[in-house]
């Protein structure tokens, strides 16, 4: 608004200076008309009555030697008069004690007066500042024959009419300084308006969450065009709690899906031993065999080992917190690290430990379960890699033990980098499963802690902190 006022303010006054312009050079040029047919008719008129001279070129001189400065005083112009080839006989810029300055007229200025249909040439100049027009016309005798040219010079006199237009451009100036006043008033006040109603919707937008209850705008006064937008958020927040209760009811029963997959999983693994063990001793029992007491318990201890295994991950999923429950022995971390990266047949899974032996009082079978989740995941998220790379490292001090997994991967996103180790089944997360969940709470049962920093496109890289006792 303002830099169209502004504009409007430069082009008028552009336009007010160029018609000015315009405006005084038509009034010159009709006020030297007015004084050139004056002059003229004054010459006729003197050739045709009042002289006594011959009226021809050579008594042109004698005829208005005197009359010249009459005319010019007169007219308020100057007057001079040539012979028909340009050489001047009398002219009202000097006096008779002056000696003639003035130029025959040029070849040019002859030539253009002989071709013009109408026997007359007007030019303009301007010499310092200073406007002159000129017109040359002949000078005829009573029977219409030439015997002169005629030269009337008009000095233009501009300063009453600048005066009067940098008069009028001042006020004009005045009065464009108050509209803009009033134009960046009218603005703030409007854009003050505007943007209210706006940054209020912009505000509820960026506390817009899919999982939390989003609150509709509700606005007191506002115009047509915000009234749109705020009904469109809105209509907007009903379709995304819509959407929310949707998506989160789709991922809970994926997750419980998902969950009867993995606990179907570790069903069957004690199962396939406990049928071959029961086949087995279908097929070798002997009641006459004079060990057949010692088969039968090893046999049944067998069994009794994996109905204790399906017990153990009955308990573990229903009571997720405590899954699953501890067990603390001495042992070689880096023997154990290496035993459950033997599952892998990935050959650019690299093994990198900083000692041949690291003890700590840990579980070996949840030990196994941390790496074997984090290697998995690294293999997951580098398999489409054009060069993957997964190194997994360990060292210690003299307090813990660090195990350090990383790939070279998509990497993790920052939205979901909060969520990353939160059981599935329970939040609207994005599909990282149980595992991380589960090893996470068997870390921090160990008074332990897990990390990771990723970068989308370069990879991620896990750190596992145990403590040795």
């Amino acid at each position: 608004m303002i830099i169209l006022v502004l504009l409007a303010s430069i082009l008028i006054l552009v336009v007010t200076v160029i018609q000015y312009d315009e405006q005084t050079k038509d009034y010159n040029i009709q006020r030297f008309e007015r004084k050139e047919a004056t002059t003229i008719e004054t010459i006729n008129l003197e050739l045709t009555n009042k002289t006594s001279y011959p009226v021809n070129t050579k008594n042109l001189a004698m005829i208005f030697q005197e009359r010249v400065y009459e005319i010019s005083s007169i007219n308020k112009l100057n007057v001079s008069i040539f012979d028909l080839h340009g050489n001047l006989l009398v002219s009202s810029k000097t006096n008779a004690f002056e000696e003639n300055k003035t130029k025959p007229l040029s070849y040019e200025t002859l030539n253009d007066l002989s071709q013009n249909s109408n026997h007359r040439i007007f030019k303009s100049r301007e010499v310092e500042g200073d406007g002159y027009q000129s017109s040359y016309t002949y000078i005829n005798d009573p029977k219409f024959k030439r015997i002169g040219i005629l030269e009337l010079q008009f000095t233009q006199d501009n300063s009453e009419i600048e005066y009067e237009l940098e008069e009028f451009i001042k006020r004009l100036s005045l009065v464009y300084i108050l509209m803009f006043l009033i134009a960046i008033a009218l603005a703030y006040f409007l854009s003050s308006y505007i943007t209210r109603s706006i940054n209020s919707i912009s505000d509820r937008m960026q506390q817009t969450r899919l999982n939390e209850r989003n609150e509709k705008i509700m606005l007191g006064s506002a115009s047509s065009e915000i009234e749109v937008l705020v009904d469109a958020y809105n209509s907007m927040i009903d379709q995304l709690e819509e959407s929310a209760a949707k998506l989160a009811k789709s991922e809970r029963e994926q997750a419980w899906r998902e969950m009867a997959k993995q606990v179907a999983h570790e069903i069957k693994n004690p199962l396939t031993p406990m049928r071959l063990t029961v086949q087995s001793f279908e097929r070798k029992f002997n009641p006459d065999d004079e060990n057949i007491k010692e088969k039968l318990a090893e046999y049944s201890q067998t069994l009794i080992q994996q109905i204790d295994v399906m017990s153990s991950i009955a308990s573990a999923f229903s009571d997720f917190a405590k899954m699953p429950s501890q067990k603390r022995e001495r042992i070689n971390v880096v023997s154990v690290v290496k035993l459950a990266l033997d599952i892998f047949n990935e050959d650019y899974i690299s093994y990198l430990p900083s000692e041949d032996e690291i003890y700590a009082n840990l579980d070996k079978t949840q030990l196994i379960r941390i790496v074997n989740n984090l290697v998995k995941n690294a293999t997951q998220a580098a398999d489409k890699e054009e060069n993957p790379l997964i190194e997994v490292k360990v060292i210690s001090d003299a307090k813990n033990v660090t195990i350090l997994v990383s790939d070279n991967g998509k990497g993790i996103a920052d939205d979901v980098k909060d969520l990353i180790f939160e059981p599935k089944f329970t939040t609207k997360t994005s599909g990282m499963g149980l595992g991380l969940g589960m090893i996470k709470n068997i870390i921090e049962a160990y008074d332990g802690s897990i990390s990771f920093t990723s970068r989308v496109g370069e990879g991620t890289v896990f750190t596992v902190i145990l403590p040795k006792e």
